[in-house]
């Protein structure tokens, strides 16, 4: 394997409310995610008032981001720390501190790359509107993305707008759907949907009025489906999974409006949503001009008819949703799986990587893809995964070859760059190059120890990709 660019951007990733703790400090906002996490919370699972105290921690974290040779950070900023009830006044404090995290980054040699939205609407608004089901929500996280373009576009060149969406929409807690009833949640999930996409729209084109030099994007959670068989209903059941959980919002980004297969399906099951006249040419107008990848696993399908116990549209579990009259999701057996039961399969990447450029044409950096599992500290000290080393090895390879079959990837910034807080799984489920030393139940001291992977991947940075 030969090198990768020079210009190559090798960096790490991590989002707001899995990082930084001091959920309520210097006037911050309650948000989803902190809501969410309190319930969860418990003796057995962390919850976001301290996560991994990146809030307090941040200049010795970039510290270790530069002795591990990071050219990029991928994070998010907390919507509600800006904006404490998302759409009310501004909070200079939160303000102050992204411009101290963006100061201390670029002193260091490290471009901030950052997500304006990652997982964590304000829940004010949710209590104001219902969230992303009003088009108020619409107006105030354009203001909100002003307000960060103007405060940090001086330095910030690169900017997401919406983390994963498509997988957002899919997960009823992310969206705090809890009280809506089960005969509204899919009319309510695609007027939500929608409106993200014309709020990201809008925002894509304040971007590029506010900074000329800027660049703006979705990050998508990439779908890759292979057919359980070579039946030719499991293959098209195969690429309508792809199409439902990931294409449709490509296309939406890219080219401003639903493909056919998606709004005919909306509209035979009642659920086309609201529209306003002017979005059409909102939508039409908006360019992204890269496009994110979340990558992690690849999905097997066969074909679900519906029936009179399961009518056409019929919806079955969330992320990896079955649907009534397209797809039932199975499993790989040619591939092993992480402890938490990702498939791990680094040919997907290289798959996703051609499909999406072949589509699109857009250049790509991916901002998501790690190993996510309980890591051990032995007996000297230290952690010694070198399962993660494995893991992102075979991935750089994918992402090597890709490049190889004509693809232009730009960037590699996994998934995370310090253990944090997984939605579900607390502390128990470590993606980090850095060791953070706590547990679920024990803040314990929150010491930083840099894994073998860090110095493993300090390595591939300085030897510019070079993983052999």
């Amino acid at each position: 394997m030969e090198k990768f660019d020079s210009d190559f951007l090798w960096g790490a990733s991590s989002s707001a409310f899995q990082i930084e703790g001091g959920w309520n400090e210097d006037g911050k906002g309650e948000s989803v995610a902190d809501y969410n996490s309190f319930v969860h919370a418990g003796p057995e699972q962390a919850d976001t008032k301290v996560a991994s105290d990146f809030y307090h921690h941040y200049r010795e974290d970039i510290s270790l981001m530069k002795e591990l040779g990071l050219k990029v950070y991928r994070f998010s900023i907390a919507w509600s720390r800006i904006i404490p009830d998302g759409d009310g006044q501004v909070n200079q404090k939160g303000i102050d501190f992204y411009n101290k995290v963006i100061d201390c980054l670029i002193k260091n040699g490290i471009e901030p790359f950052v997500t304006l939205y990652h997982f964590d609407l304000p829940l004010a608004l949710v209590e104001k509107y219902n969230g992303w089901e009003n088009r108020s929500c619409i107006s105030a996280f354009r203001r909100y993305a002003q307000i960060c373009f103007k405060e940090f576009g001086d330095r910030v060149k690169n900017w997401q707008v919406i983390n994963e969406q498509n997988l957002m929409v899919r997960v009823d807690e992310r969206l705090n759907m809890y009280h809506v009833e089960a005969k509204n949640k899919e009319r309510v999930r695609a007027q939500m949907d929608y409106n993200m996409f014309v709020a990201s729209a809008y925002v894509m084109q304040d971007c590029h009025k506010m900074m000329p030099n800027g660049k703006i994007g979705p990050a998508i959670s990439s779908t890759m489906t292979y057919p359980a068989s070579t039946k030719p209903l499991d293959v098209w059941a195969a690429k309508m999974n792809d199409n439902f959980k990931t294409n449709y919002a490509l296309e939406m980004y890219c080219h401003g409006q639903y493909p056919g297969y998606y709004s005919n399906y909306l509209k035979k099951v009642g659920i086309l949503p609201s529209m306003q006249d002017q979005d059409e040419q909102v939508l039409r107008d908006a360019r992204p001009d890269f496009i994110a990848v979340n990558y992690y696993r690849t999905l097997v399908a066969s074909y679900l008819p519906s029936d009179a116990k399961h009518p056409f549209g019929t919806r079955k579990n969330d992320v990896d949703f079955d649907l009534y009259g397209y797809f039932k999701i199975e499993k790989n057996t040619n591939l092993s799986a992480t402890e938490y039961g990702a498939q791990i399969d680094p040919i997907g990447l290289r798959i996703v990587l051609n499909e999406y450029y072949r589509q699109f044409r857009l250049p790509m950096i991916i901002t998501e893809n790690g190993l996510g599992t309980p890591d051990i500290m032995a007996k000297d000290g230290k952690i010694h995964d070198q399962y993660r080393i494995n893991y992102l090895a075979d991935h750089i390879r994918a992402c090597y070859d890709a490049i190889q079959d004509g693809v232009k990837l730009i960037g590699y910034c996994p998934w995370s760059v310090m253990d944090l807080l997984s939605s579900h799984q607390g502390f128990k489920k470590r993606y980090g190059f850095i060791y953070v030393n706590r547990t679920d139940n024990d803040l314990k001291d929150l010491r930083r120890i840099p894994k073998d992977s860090f110095y493993w991947y300090q390595k591939v940075i300085t030897n510019k990709g070079l993983v052999n």
